[in-house]
């Protein structure tokens, strides 16, 4: 173990700002390169968070199928293209940055003014053009996080018209390994590992790594830290409960549901999620029309789609 080391074989950095590194792990024992490699690779791919757009407002829209007179690309297209730029940030606290603009001209990612917290990676990535002397105003929402976030889960929040993006956070974009064995003169085997890491250019392959492993390590440190009790501990069972409050206005239209019991609902004036928790399953069942069947699609829509369990 005292032998292991780690080197940087390659660093580059490849179109539209993407960063590719490839890493050497060696001298492992036999089996330790399969333990070290998925541990990494699920650390950079999970664990490492980014910022990005999470939200817009642009001024005259107010909602995601609407068309901006003069501009080529409607909403949903300009959203598309604003998931691709790429952001470096020196805060985790949100931030918010503007675009106004007068056409005609093409409009890119540098042309956001943005606070100094916050650098464009690909300056260049294209968002839309504006082919008439109109004046456009773009205000964003930049937030810190990690994973990725749908836009469907805050559609509930009052955002005064910001139109909200499903945000990719993760900086890595692809790890990949390759374990080898390695053979001395006296036939004992030992292992390393390439390890190759992508990222979008927020961070940079060696970065990304490094903070992976201050990760691991920070997680098993506190493993270690943890003291050992005699004492019997008795686990209450959990319990589960939701605040059902902010879902109570949500139409049921955004459930999603069969024609069948979509039709049932309306036919017994509910229209809102508030207005079905108003019945209790056993009440629900009775509604005309509406059988078995479809009240296990509204049980389990509810589950699904906003964690609420009727008992």
């Amino acid at each position: 173990m005292n032998n292991i080391s780690i080197k940087c074989l390659q660093s580059e950095t490849i179109e539209s700002g993407s960063c590719y590194g490839q890493f050497l792990i060696d001298s492992l024992r036999p089996g330790q390169g399969i333990t070290v490699g998925n541990q990494l690779r699920r650390v950079l791919l999970n664990d490492l968070g980014g910022v990005a757009i999470s939200a817009i407002r642009i001024a005259g829209v107010s909602h995601e199928f609407s068309t901006i007179p003069g501009v080529r690309e409607d909403i949903l297209e300009i959203l598309l293209n604003l998931k691709g730029i790429v952001f470096k940030s020196k805060t985790q606290t949100s931030e918010f940055g503007q675009l106004k603009i007068q056409g005609p001209t093409v409009v890119t990612a540098d042309l956001i003014q943005l606070s100094p917290n916050l650098e464009v990676v690909n300056p260049n990535h294209y968002i839309m053009t504006i082919s008439t002397s109109n004046i456009l105003e773009i205000e964003f929402k930049f937030e810190y996080g990690m994973g990725y976030k749908l836009a469907s889960q805050v559609f509930l929040e009052k955002n005064e018209n910001y139109l909200q993006l499903d945000t990719i956070f993760m900086p890595v974009q692809k790890v990949d390994f390759k374990i080898e064995n390695v053979y001395d003169n006296s036939n004992n085997i030992t292992e390393r590992v390439f390890l190759d890491i992508w990222t979008n250019g927020s961070i940079s392959p060696n970065e990304a790594l490094t903070a992976a492993a201050k990760i691991t390590i920070d997680l098993f440190t506190l493993l270690l830290d943890t003291k050992d009790t005699n004492e019997t501990v008795k686990v209450e069972p959990p319990t589960y409960s939701i605040n059902i409050e902010p879902y109570t206005n949500i139409a049921i239209e955004e459930l999603q549901l069969s024609v069948r019991a979509y039709n049932c609902l309306k036919k017994a004036h509910i229209n809102t999620v508030g207005d079905l928790l108003k019945y209790s399953p056993e009440n629900l069942q009775e509604l005309k029309n509406f059988g078995r069947k479809s009240a296990d699609e509204v049980f389990s829509t509810l589950k699904n789609k906003l964690g609420i369990i009727l008992k």
